[in-house]
């Protein structure tokens, strides 16, 4: 369920001034962050955040698409390694195409 109007979207506020002080800079630095529950706002649009995903921070670059959007939903937690193989049922009774059934 998505956040009031009344109350607006939660941005960290450590993370806003950050932001605002980067997009002064003309080579603007990456920004380290936790906090994966704040909202993507337009002054974010041209900056780098590594956002940590429990394990490493993984880097992403914000663009207008994004706008809307948390910050945890571009570093997935979870690393998906493979689906299990498929298992092989081995029957002593081949089925018969001629067998007319009752």
């Amino acid at each position: 369920m998505p956040r009031s109007l009344k109350k607006g979207p939660f941005v960290n506020y450590k993370l806003i001034q950050k932001i605002i002080i980067n997009n002064r800079l003309k080579p603007k630095k990456i920004i380290k962050t936790w906090s994966r529950a704040s909202t993507i706002t337009p002054e974010f649009i041209g900056n780098s955040i590594a956002v940590h995903n429990g394990k490493k921070f993984m880097t992403i670059y914000i663009s207008e698409n994004m706008v809307g959007h948390k910050l945890g939903e571009f570093s997935p937690t979870r690393t998906f390694r493979r689906h299990s193989g498929a298992k092989k049922i081995h029957n002593s009774l081949p089925f018969n195409k001629t067998t007319k059934s009752c």
